[in-house]
């Protein structure tokens, strides 16, 4: 691997996985550096999810390696953030935004021991910075589907890290919500930290993302938005009759 991945905040290099005697990811190499809010796009079944899964450490690899910050994910896990899909969250547990939050200090606390004032100061803090203080007592089952991402970004930030993977965070989320989340992890961005989010829309994605990684089990591209969705791209992501272009954007069908 080249010197300046041992730079980059996270370094992904020839990763393949398998699952299920399936190739879901073949040959992925990118790099991204801190600062950064990268759009990771493609179709459904593409290997968004496996590749943070992979990112995360959580999916042994076929080939390759992940390093984060020059670390492999078993040695970095606390600086990592993974807020999976919606529908892979039990919303029925009967649980507060606050509680949610205060989960994210389990790692650094250790499971036995109850948070102190300088760990409850941390929730607050990260409550506050996405605009949830106000909701902290509010069941997670209550939350509109924005809110409960806002939630779920508070506690990794509350968990300290700096590398958040969000999967499919726009699902399920009105317009508004989706452009104050976005309004959020620009802020975030801009505090140092690397923010990936999974997504099949393509809508407005040059005004959400410094830089999009295009995938369908391979790199299909990966480069700032307004470069990276060439017609071969698209038809290479969705199909040849699977793209239209429209007013707000590039939308498949």
């Amino acid at each position: 691997m080249a010197n300046g991945a041992y730079n980059a905040a996270l370094a992904v290099n020839n990763v393949s996985v398998i699952l299920g005697g399936v190739l879901v990811l073949s040959d992925v190499t990118f790099e991204v550096g801190s600062s950064a809010l990268l759009g990771v796009v493609g179709p459904n079944g593409g290997g968004k999810s496996t590749l943070f899964n992979a990112i995360a450490g959580l999916l042994p690899l076929e080939t390759g390696r992940v390093l984060v910050y020059g670390q492999p994910p078993d040695k970095a896990r606390g600086r990592i953030a993974y807020v999976p899909q919606r529908e892979d969250v039990n919303w029925r547990f009967p649980v507060s935004a606050m509680d949610v939050v205060t989960l994210g200090r389990s790692r650094k606390v250790g499971w036995l021991r109850r948070p102190g004032k300088t760990d409850m100061a941390i929730v607050q803090s990260s409550l506050e910075r996405v605009g949830m203080w106000d909701e902290r007592s509010s069941m997670i089952d209550e939350l509109s589907g924005g809110q409960r991402q806002r939630v779920f970004v508070a506690r990794a930030l509350a968990q300290e890290a700096e590398i958040l993977l969000l999967d499919e965070a726009f699902s399920g989320v009105d317009v508004a919500s989706q452009e104050g989340l976005v309004t959020v992890l620009r802020s975030l961005r801009d505090d140092g930290r690397t923010i990936l989010i999974a997504t099949h829309d393509l809508t407005n994605m040059a005004e959400r993302f410094d830089v999009v990684l295009a995938i369908n089990h391979h790199i299909c591209a990966f480069g700032p938005p307004e470069t990276a969705f060439t017609a071969e791209v698209l038809e290479e992501l969705y199909g040849a009759h699977g793209v239209v272009f429209g007013n707000g954007g590039v939308h498949h069908g």
